[in-house]
């Protein structure tokens, strides 16, 4: 994998919501349209992606499902159990290690892709402390070496476009 793009799911419902099974748990109507201004912002970008690939879970697909909506990658999103909540950094890193796309985008849950952030970029568990925000994203790209460089790390807001 040449260029790998994290990002964590939108503003969700509480854990609180009663009767709902964490995994249930959709995004909120702002969580929505926050996601859809910061896929937006990808847009801007001009991302190539082979594939996006998510936690099946309810927040995160229905992030997976707008970012792909509005970059115009339907056809390439895929669910994984590998980006389930309570998946560990380093488990998820060796998932990633099997996959053969070049370029290509997960959608999941803190605090593993916090973790697997920091993981990619210093090789060690716990060596670099990383806060991907809900709707946030980093970019990292492939080194000669086993971690990767961190190319951006941005905000929700910072990728939000004022378009409605």
């Amino acid at each position: 994998m040449i260029r790998l793009y994290i990002l964590r799911h939108g503003i969700a419902v509480p854990h609180v919501a009663p009767g709902m099974d964490d995994d249930d748990r959709p995004l909120t109507p702002e969580g929505e349209k926050k996601v859809k201004h910061v896929a937006r912002g990808l847009r801007k970008l001009e991302l190539t992606l082979e594939r996006i690939i998510t936690s099946p879970v309810a927040r995160a697909r229905r992030t997976a499902e707008i970012t792909a909506e509005v970059l115009d990658l339907s056809d390439k999103l895929e669910d994984s159990d590998s980006l389930r909540p309570g998946r560990d950094a380093v488990s998820i890193r060796e998932w990633l290690r099997t996959r053969e796309e070049a370029s290509l985008m997960i959608v999941g849950h803190n605090p593993s892709l916090s973790d697997l952030v920091g993981l990619l970029i210093s090789g060690q568990p716990g060596a670099v402390s990383i806060d991907l925000r809900k709707g946030g994203i980093a970019a990292l790209t492939a080194t000669s070496g086993p971690t990767m460089s961190l190319e951006w790390l941005a905000r929700p807001r910072l990728l939000r476009t004022g378009d409605d």
